[in-house]
């Protein structure tokens, strides 16, 4: 890191490292036809833990796209808990406003689960799938449709 000083005479390595604990991202967002995952870039800080980087990943998701893009995530859903095991499995535990203001529909529960899955998947090497929790608890499924009991590897092809 170079030592140089800054026009103010602060040394610009202070500056760098206050932002050397930002990434930038791909989170992923349903279309507007609700047919796709859109990548949207954005600048997250992530240190060296792979389950606190998930947490700021998934928080950037329920707070939903910019501008553009469809939110995946309904609103007021809360982050209770995120994990990686030792295997690389995500555990995303999320309130039951994830399934209760879900709007349903196989597409739509498509595109949430994905927007989940692949934003941590695709950001985070330690992550290899995730496996979605409601409220603590495994469910058999988010809106009556996908099957929540396993992991999820990332889908490639639902991203435009």
């Amino acid at each position: 890191m170079s030592s140089a000083l800054d026009h103010s005479g602060q040394n610009s390595k202070i500056n760098a490292a206050q932002h050397a604990d930002k990434a930038i991202v791909q989170l992923y967002f349903s279309d507007k036809e609700n047919s796709f995952l859109i990548a949207e870039e954005r600048k997250l800080s992530h240190g060296t833990n792979p389950a606190r980087f998930g947490q700021t990943i998934i928080a950037a998701l329920i707070q939903g796209p910019t501008e553009g893009l469809m939110r995946t995530i309904p609103a007021g859903t809360k982050l209770l808990a995120l994990f990686v095991d030792p295997d690389g499995t995500a555990y995303v535990d999320l309130t039951a406003t994830l399934r209760d203001a879900h709007p349903g529909g196989i597409q739509s529960e498509q595109m949430t689960i994905f927007s989940i899955v692949n934003s941590l998947i695709l950001n985070i090497p330690e992550i290899k799938a995730v496996k979605i929790l409601i409220d603590g608890r495994e469910s058999m499924t988010l809106a009556g449709h996908i099957d929540l009991r396993f992991p999820f590897k990332a889908n490639m092809l639902l991203i435009r």
